[in-house]
């Protein structure tokens, strides 16, 4: 009797250990939770800013962030990076911009050390 129940607890472990583990791995990432301007958005003027916040704490030293206009040029000022006071916040700074559509690209690694990349468009009315 309890040899049977022995092996019925580790054919469920062998059975939930694998969803376990998968489901671990897909909340180690950092993914976007909003941004300023929203993605796909059109604002009225130009931005100072763009920020992006994330589901989780961001690795400073390996996150990076770019805006491009319209020809794939950078026009940002350079200084993106993890906002010391909420490290899960990335923002990068912009000078005045022309109405256009602009294209924001970041890579950023969770402090946990798994990468994540993506990019969205914005536009200046």
């Amino acid at each position: 009797m309890k040899t049977h129940i022995v092996k019925t607890l580790i054919l469920i472990g062998l059975l939930l250990g694998p969803l376990i583990t998968a489901q671990q791995v897909v909340l180690a990432h950092a993914f976007p939770d909003h941004s300023e301007p929203r993605v796909g958005s059109s604002v009225e003027g130009s931005p100072p800013f763009v920020r992006i916040w994330f589901d989780g704490a961001l690795e400073s030293a390996f996150t990076t962030i770019v805006v491009q206009d319209s020809s794939g040029k950078n026009i940002d000022k350079g200084n993106g990076h993890v906002n010391p006071s909420d490290p899960t916040l990335l923002e990068v700074e912009l000078p005045p911009i022309s109405p256009g559509t602009y294209h924001v690209i970041w890579d950023v690694l969770a402090r946990d050390g798994h990468r994540t990349k993506g990019d969205y468009t914005f536009t200046v009315k």
